[in-house]
Order: C-alpha cells, then structure tokens, then sequence
C-alpha cells in the first residue's frame, strides 16, 4: 500500500545526446541510453519498481501526431501507466512530483527530449502559437521579432542596459566552456557580442541560444523509497507553476509575471523569505541574454532594475555570491524545446551531489531551476531543490 508523503526526491539521474546534432541516433535511442543510465543511478528494475512514466513532448517537435505512442517501449514503460504533458520538463516533474505526494505512486519516471536537428523550421513551428485572426500571424513575421519587443521594453523600463545583456552571454558561453555536455561554450567579449550580427533588434545572434539535441530521464521517488534507493538524494522542496494570457498585446512585456506567480507558490512550499540569500545557486531560463536579467527580477533574487548590474561586478559568476547558470545555460549548453527544463534540473542536482566537477559551487546546498517554454509562450514553471541527507 502507498500512502501520501511530505517529500519527494530524485533518485536518480540520465542524460544522452547534448550535441548540435545526433544524425547517427533516433531520439528512440537517445531515450534508451539516457533511461538505463538514469535506473543504474537509482539502482531499480524499471520493468518491476516504477508506477507512472511521464514524458514531456510535443506532436510539432517529433513531427508525427499522438507522438505519445512512441515514448513507452525506450522507457520500459510498455503496458504501463504513461502520460504525455505538452509542455515545458519542469511541467512534468511536477505532475510526478504530485502523483508522489498524493500517494498514487511512490516511484515515477520523468523524460523529456530535443531532436531539432530534424526539425527544419524551428519558427515556422513557433509562428504556428501566434493567434492566427487577432495577433500578427497573419503578417507571416519570423517569431524572434517578439524578443526584440520584449528586450526594449524591459530595458527600458528597468533601466537596465544593453552592456549588461551582453555581459550575460559572455558569462554563460565562458561557463560552458567547462561543461561536457555543452555545445556552444567559448570565449567572447562583451564587445564581441554586442557587434555579433542583429538578429531582432536590439537583440544580436550571440544573445539568442541556439538548438541542441539531447534527451534528460530522471527517476522520482517517495520518502521512505529514496531513502533505500539514494546515497545523495535531491529533494524536491517547492514547486509552482504559470501560464499566463496567450493574447501578446496584453501583456506587459517589462516583466515576467509568470516567473513571479511561479516562484511565491515554489517560495512559500519551500519556506524561502529571502532568495537571494537563502539559495546557493540558480539555473534559470537564458534563451535570450535580457531573459536571464528578467528572471532574476522576477524570481526575487535582486530588486527591479539591479539584476544588470550584479552581473557587471560578478555576482552571478560561478565563483560568485549567487551563481546563476554556472553550468552555461541554454546560451552555452543550447535551447533544448520541452528538455530545457530538464536539463536545468540534471545541472542543479550534480550541483547539489557535489559531482559537478569542473563546474562545482563551493557548498552548495539549495538551487533554484526555472523554465520558460519560448516564445511566444508566458508559461513558466519553479522548482526549488535542497541536498543532504
């Protein structure tokens, strides 16, 4: 019998992939080799000890419809409980995270994956999410046009500058550089970026993440499970979530409500009063430059209009008070559609076990993960993370 828990905890973690392109795999196979590693971690028989598997996908990414039916036999979840949720990897540890804590299972499977090298339009899939009779599909304009709207109106509101965008990307290139799993890490300037080629003004390409392929399985457990299972489990201690009006011209682009609304329900679950004090590091949504500066506004990490200037005298530096994306970021690592999420949660939890090598924040104890799903989207979701026994 399952009864309801208070906590929950990764017990164990897989990855595959992390490459610009995987020509010589199916995402099938990157879904396989990503699962045994993750139930070798947690030493458990998925065939035997998992109760629910959930991936997270979406039909326009795999280029199929009911792509779901594609996702159980890799897994081992053939015959088995299965559920797609078509959204952002942080969506779907939280729906395991509450199948957990309901007591309806007391070990899950979260999977999530990116094959955009096959995809060979990844806007014309974005423009497809732009209201097709009120907004301005009909105009048939490149989606990144809307991070070049929202990058001015942040900026200008915040006061925050062009100089410190750029910072932002310089920092998480460089940062890539020590990460096995990045694709695009490298040394560049300030100056470098910000006279890259524009690619929505004022927004430049060396601001924009690019695509990678790469697939992340986590395994979910109950207290009493994890326990047996995890020598260093990572506990999963708030969470929150939120979308947003769908209608562009009603938001406020100066801000991201959905990161707010996110964080105080993750916040308030997890006991934080003071984030910027009581976290040891956060990966949070870079897929721009100016989103990194947004999010941390935002997530209550620094005040309005400071987040530019933290990152100018190295406060988010891996070596820094707060690291923010020390592992590169989607800018450093690439954007990888509805795995971003995950991926961001595999950085903070080898973080947080202390198996970060390279990369590793000095006593690290408590993380905060952040997604945003991409334009055109204000859907987002929060997951706070602690270490220890």
């Amino acid at each position: 019998m399952i009864f309801m828990t208070d906590k929950v905890a990764i017990v164990g973690l897989g990855y595959s992939g992390f490459s610009p392109s995987t020509d010589r795999v199916s995402y099938k196979e990157m879904m396989f080799e990503a699962a045994v590693k993750a139930y070798r971690d947690a030493g458990i028989d998925a065939r035997k000890d998992v109760q629910s598997f959930i991936c997270c996908t979406e039909d326009f990414w795999e280029g199929n419809s009911i792509a779901d039916e594609y996702m159980p036999d890799q897994l081992g979840g053939a015959l088995r409980p299965v559920c797609t949720v078509a959204a952002d990897g942080l969506y779907g540890v939280i729906t395991a995270f509450m199948q957990i804590r309901a007591g309806l299972v007391d070990i899950a499977v979260v999977e999530s994956h990116s094959k955009l090298s096959d995809v060979v339009s990844k806007d014309d899939i974005a423009r497809f999410a732009i209201d097709p009779l009120f907004g301005v599909r009909n105009l048939d304009p490149n989606p990144s046009f809307l991070a070049g709207l929202e990058m001015n109106r942040f900026l200008h509101e915040t006061g925050n500058s062009r100089e410190s965008c750029a910072e932002v990307a310089s920092k998480n290139l460089k940062n890539a550089t020590s990460n096995p799993r990045a694709s695009y890490g490298s040394k560049k300037s300030p100056k470098e970026i910000l006279s890259s080629d524009v690619l929505a003004y004022p927004l430049t390409k060396l601001e924009a993440s690019k695509p990678a392929d790469g697939c992340v399985v986590l395994v979910l457990a109950s207290e009493s499970r994890a326990r047996s299972l995890a020598e260093q489990p990572v506990w999963i201690t708030g969470v929150g979530w939120c979308s947003e009006s769908p209608w562009i011209e009603g938001r406020d682009m100066s801000s991201a409500g959905y990161a707010s609304t996110s964080c105080r329900m993750a916040y308030k679950m997890a006991g934080i009063k003071d984030p910027g004090k009581e976290l040891d590091l956060a990966e949070i949504d870079d897929t721009f430059s100016y989103k990194e500066l947004q999010h941390m506004e935002a997530l209550d990490l620094c005040g309005r209009g400071e987040s530019g200037r933290l990152v100018e005298r190295g406060f988010t530096a891996r070596d820094g008070v707060l690291p923010v994306n020390p592992s590169g970021g989607s800018l450093g690592l690439g954007y990888m559609a509805e795995a971003t999420g995950l991926h961001r949660i595999l950085e903070a939890s080898l973080q947080l076990q202390g198996r970060a090598r390279k990369m590793q924040v000095k006593d690290a104890k408590r993380a905060l993960v952040q997604s945003w799903r991409g334009i055109p989207t204000a859907s987002g979701a929060v997951v706070v993370l602690e270490g220890g026994p």
